[in-house]
């Protein structure tokens, strides 16, 4: 989720739980701990472009690690703020911990994927319920936290715990008929899907993309749910085969690893770029919804010697266009 999110929602878990006189001093401590847990992508290698990949939503995002990650924020925050706003290392300790807390269950709505059971398993747990930013999910949250802290009440903080609580129900709710509009698309297709899922689009709950899996392509669409029901076609892509699509690729090879590497990250989400022969994809992920234009994949080198690794890459052109086309998706009758 975006920084401002996290720390917001850090910030109303510990105010709605202390009196009206501490409220500023929680909602402080509650938001930079709300933070915290996003300090993974420092872990970075310049030689491996993936390593981000497998330790971003790791171990700091672990429900275990939970009374650790509130523990060394306190241990920072209680000498720059706890102590000077009269509060004991307990009290700090509290309000980092509740606020900590929250990042991981937030990071699990989205989904990008986070490994809440870690050491236990490296499942990466997305509910697609929420996309990475959502103003209409924030901005009540923001002014309840605002408004507790100014008036020292935790009223206005409980307030916007209620609105995240629901936004979110709302939001498992318009995916469950997202997923049932894309059975019947499957349906009226032919096609039994091997799995289904739908993901928010940017920004909103109301577009959703729809992702299926067949024998052998994925099938992206996207759909409005509910409120005016619409389906917007899209396209499909085959599933990657490396020995079809990518016959010269050495299987000792760390290509062949961070390929392997970037299957568990996508979930195996996985197709070879159709403008780009030596690209493999994450399909999940798209401006547009109903479109196979990925946001990251992985580029090969069939040059490249047996330990050099794949290059990561970002796509983010044409936001502009794309956004005005998304929006005409949300609006159009």
């Amino acid at each position: 989720m975006d920084p401002l999110t996290q720390g917001v929602l850090g910030a109303t878990l510990p105010q709605a739980s202390v009196s009206g006189r501490y409220a500023a001093s929680a909602g402080l401590l509650g938001f930079l701990s709300g933070l915290a847990a996003d300090l993974d992508v420092l872990i970075r290698s310049s030689t491996d472009p993936l390593l981000f990949l497998e330790y971003h939503r790791q171990f700091t995002h672990s429900l275990m690690f939970v009374p650790f990650g509130g523990l060394i924020c306190a241990a920072v925050l209680h000498f720059v703020i706890g102590r000077r706003r009269g509060l004991s290392f307990r009290q700090t300790w509290l309000f980092c911990t509740l606020g900590y807390a929250t990042h991981a269950l937030l990071d699990a709505c989205t989904t990008y994927g986070t490994m809440l059971f870690w050491p236990f398993s490296d499942a990466r747990i997305a509910w697609n319920t929420i996309s990475i930013i959502d103003p209409l999910f924030t901005i009540p949250i923001l002014i309840g936290v605002l408004l507790s802290a100014r008036r020292l009440t935790p009223l206005f903080a409980r307030l916007a715990l209620v609105w995240a609580l629901g936004y979110m129900a709302l939001g498992l709710w318009q995916r469950n008929e997202a997923v049932s509009m894309g059975y019947i698309l499957a349906s009226q297709r032919g096609h039994t899907p091997t799995r289904l899922e739908a993901k928010p689009s940017f920004g909103n709950i109301l577009v959703w993309k729809t992702v299926y899996e067949t024998d052998d392509r994925f099938y992206v669409d996207a759909v409005r749910a509910s409120l005016a029901p619409r389906v917007f076609y899209g396209t499909s892509v085959q599933k990657l085969d490396i020995q079809r699509d990518i016959p010269w690729l050495r299987q000792d090879s760390q290509q062949a690893r961070d390929i392997e590497r970037f299957r568990w990250f996508s979930n195996d989400y996985l197709a070879r770029s159709p403008e780009f022969g030596n690209r493999i994809i994450d399909i999940r992920y798209s401006m547009l919804p109903n479109e196979v234009a990925p946001l990251w994949s992985i580029q090969l080198d069939p040059h490249a010697k047996d330990n050099e690794h794949v290059i990561y890459q970002v796509h983010r052109d044409r936001g502009t266009e794309k956004t005005a086309q998304l929006w005409k998706m949300l609006s159009a009758p």
